[in-house]
């Protein structure tokens, strides 16, 4: 009985003992200077601690968190954001926000809160931002006084709703008055009270996520659009099939309510379903349609639409279409009557190749064109803007980034004479070059050329510009081109070692040159910029100098002259070199004296030394007494392995000559070599055996054993010279060992042809028996004039076979 008491008392002790390491939570250390903890993707459990405790921004986002206790959360009460989207949180303690009275941003979204608890908000009184998206809750609360939102007067971002909810409530948002977003998700909404989004007023975006509802409820849709209807609100529809009439009959309130911007989002559209809408806005005071992330199933046939007024329509933006008969699209000729007033137009990742010239003269009005992301080329793109015969003059902007455009100077003659145009941008097509010459309206100030591979700049640029974007390119240099107007230059992205000329940016005040292979920039640099006042030149290859340090930490300080103004993070100024300082941070990088002033204390300690070193040197190098010493130690070891070789043959009589000739030439010589003296000498009769290292050196032997070898086997060493032949390391060598075999006293070994002129002072000095032989001894030229060979073959034949004189 005594051991059973023990056993449980054990059992207790252990599972007592053991409690605090299941709920231990885990700590969370990657918090910065700025207050700011990610701790997303971390696979947290449990709401973990982090390291500080006066945290303002806290991502927790992407976890397996499941619950929320009342004290998870007590010490953080700085919080400011708060983000738990993406968990599996399915309980939240009613007192868990509680202390968190400064939180403005709850994300509380694509979790599986079965249930909204109006406890857990009554202390935000500064939230602003609530995401309740993608949960399960079926109902937004009890509503009325008992509603969730009641406490959050402030609240200006709203998102709730998901695939479980099905009812909303007059009542449900009580406490909420104005709104500058809401997003409502409905897809199977299967009751709305009206007015339960009426009191929300103002509203600025409004986004209804309803695919259900258009599809079996267009009485629930109705009712929605009704109360969020207002003239100031911008309205979204996504998620919808819009096929029929019936599907769009509900913008009727739209009309009614005089809305003036609609969007349609991730939608399938048809032809009966476009005909009806524009049918029913018909005289709408709508100035902005945008579709975007659509499908089109149709042809275009939109005629019926003809006698339809919306003359207040401005804008229309069409982004990432897809059009499933893109072959069987008919052109927009027939909706004229919609494009006589349009402003601003946008058809952006559509696949469009060209916009007929009969569509581009119907926009009169156009101001603003971007057809940025399609297929258009230099062909279809002349034939958009009709040939450059300035029919739209009223446009101010034109996009036409990111398609398949290659010619800059096509570009310039079909704008020039668009004199009211302001706005280029022509980046991201495959421009490789940039003609010396261009022609551009008088009223361009902003060119967006970034993202292509131009490799310098030309005059071509207009001299009016005010904003210019080269970021992305392949630049090595900017020099040459004076933009006095010039106020903003990107060169980001580009393979740039320096800061561009000052002088040529009178007008300069801000300059972006991140990513490029900066090592440093100092002071003067930044004088030749006279009103320059922002500076991004982060993320390059910083060499970490006393100089650049000191100057990067001096200016942090506030002691530049002028007032330039670093306006990237620092911590995008790394140290790249030297090795121990590489990937700190400049502004943190402390040298000693030592490092700063070692030239100073070095000279001090060892002036003389290094004086007398340096005479030691400069004597050396006047008597060529290294290259006496390299040569001479080579040419005994040649020597040396010579002899072994002949001891080994001594049987007989002494080894035969191999070649009659070893040539030295250089590589950039090949051809005359290869293709004229090798065939004239080794095809002649009787023929002569040439060495050629390509043809005859031995592999897998030290090259210069082959040239000794080569030279030692051969009766004459031709040299073809050039003054590549000069200027070739490994001619030299062939050079210095002829040179210690006419020290042997061969002084016929040496047969010297000059490709082309060159004076025997270009010969080395050390080569004093060469230098020699060319003043006192008559050399082969190749002459230019063909009737000439045939004697230079013969006195070169003669040469290497042993004549007397050539």
């Amino acid at each position: 009985m005594g051991s059973l008491v023990v056993l449980v008392l054990l059992f207790f002790s252990q599972g007592q003992s053991s409690t605090p390491e299941v709920e231990k939570r885990s700590t969370c250390d990657q918090c910065d200077e700025r207050l700011f903890c990610n701790c997303s993707s971390r696979n947290y459990r449990h709401v973990p601690t982090v390291t500080v405790t006066e945290v303002v921004n806290l991502d927790l986002s992407f976890n397996d968190i499941t619950t929320v206790a009342e004290d998870d959360l007590r010490e953080y009460t700085w919080l400011r954001t708060l983000d738990l989207r993406s968990n599996r949180i399915q309980s939240i303690h009613e007192w868990a926000f509680h202390l968190l009275q400064g939180l403005e941003s709850l994300d509380l979204s694509y979790n599986q809160l079965a249930a909204l608890n109006q406890a857990w908000f009554s202390k935000l009184l500064s939230l602003q931002h609530l995401n309740l998206l993608g949960n399960c809750y079926r109902t937004l609360g009890p509503g009325g006084t008992l509603s969730v939102f009641r406490s959050l007067n402030r609240l200006r971002f709203l998102r709730f709703g998901n695939p479980a909810l099905e009812e909303v409530r007059r009542g449900d948002l009580a406490g909420v008055r104005q709104l500058d977003q809401l997003e409502v998700y409905g897809n199977n909404l299967k009751r709305y009270d009206s007015g339960s989004l009426g009191d929300l007023w103002p509203l600025g975006v409004v986004t209804l996520r309803l695919r259900g509802p258009f599809q079996d409820n267009t009485t629930l849709v109705s009712s929605i659009l009704r109360d969020v209807s207002y003239s100031e609100a911008f309205l979204v529809v996504a998620d919808v099939l819009l096929f029929e009439k019936t599907s769009v009959a509900p913008f009727s309130e739209t009309n009614r309510r005089r809305v003036r911007s609609i969007m349609f989002q991730n939608v399938t559209l048809t032809d009966e379903a476009i005909v009806h809408f524009l049918e029913v806005m018909d005289g709408a005071c709508l100035e902005f349609l945008g579709v975007e992330d659509a499908t089109f199933q149709g042809t275009g046939s939109w005629k019926h639409a003809r006698r339809t007024h919306l003359d207040n329509l401005d804008t229309v933006y069409f982004r990432n279409i897809e059009i499933l008969n893109v072959y069987k699209f008919t052109s927009f000729l027939p909706v004229g009557f919609l494009l006589k007033n349009l402003r601003h137009i946008s058809i952006i990742n559509c696949k469009v190749f060209v916009m007929p010239c009969l569509t581009s003269l119907l926009l009169t009005q156009m101001v603003y064109l971007d057809l940025s992301g399609n297929l258009l080329t230099d062909l279809t793109l002349t034939e958009s803007l009709c040939h450059g015969m300035g029919f739209l003059r009223n446009l101010r902007v034109i996009n036409v980034s990111d398609n398949a455009l290659k010619s800059i100077s096509l570009i310039s003659k079909l704008v020039t004479r668009l004199d009211k145009l302001v706005h280029l941008d022509i980046s991201q097509n495959a421009y490789t070059s940039m003609p010396q010459t261009c022609s551009w309206p008088q009223t361009l100030t902003h060119l967006n050329l970034s993202g292509a591979k131009l490799r310098r700049v030309t005059p071509c640029l207009p001299l009016t510009l005010e904003i210019l974007d080269l970021g992305h390119n392949d630049l090595t240099a900017f020099r040459s081109v004076a933009l006095p107007a010039l106020r903003e230059l990107h060169l980001s992205g580009n393979k740039l070692m320096r800061l561009p000329p000052g002088w040529l940016f009178p007008s300069l005040e801000v300059l972006l040159i991140q990513s490029n292979t900066l090592n440093m920039f100092g002071p003067v640099d930044l004088r030749l910029y006279r009103r320059l006042r922002a500076l991004q030149a982060g993320q390059n290859s910083f060499v970490c100098s006393c100089e650049f340090v000191y100057f990067m930490v001096w200016r942090w300080g506030g002691a530049v002259e002028g007032s330039v103004e670093l306006t990237d993070r620092w911590d995008n100024y790394l140290c790249d070199s030297p090795l121990p300082l590489q990937g700190q941070r400049v502004d943190r990088v402390r040298l000693s004296p030592f490092q700063c002033h070692r030239i100073l204390l070095v000279s001090a300690l060892c002036g003389c030394m290094l004086v007398s070193g340096i005479m030691f040197v400069i004597l050396l190098w006047k008597l060529h007494a290294v290259w006496y010493v390299r040569m001479m130690w080579a040419w005994l070891k040649a020597k040396r392995n010579s002899g072994s070789q002949k001891r080994r043959d001594a049987a007989g009589n002494a080894e035969p000559l191999c070649y009659d000739a070893f040539v030295s030439y250089s590589e950039q010589d090949a051809e005359w070599v290869e293709e004229l003296l090798v065939p004239e000498l080794e095809n002649s009769q009787p023929p002569l055996s040439l060495c050629l290292h390509k043809r005859d050196f031995l592999p897998g032997h030290w090259i210069i054993d082959n040239i000794i070898n080569a030279m030692e086997r051969s009766r004459r060493t031709l040299f073809i010279l050039s003054e590549h032949f000069v200027h070739s390391e490994w001619c030299r060598y062939e050079l210095d060992f002829s040179h210690f075999r006419l020290f042997d006293g061969d002084s016929e070994a040496a047969v010297l042809v000059l490709l082309e002129p060159i004076s025997k002072d270009d010969v080395p000095k050390r080569f004093c028996k060469l230098r020699k032989l060319m003043s006192s001894r008559t050399y082969l030229e190749w002459p230019q004039e063909d009737e000439r060979r045939a004697e230079f073959w013969t006195n070169l034949r003669l040469a290497v076979r042993g004549g007397d004189e050539l």
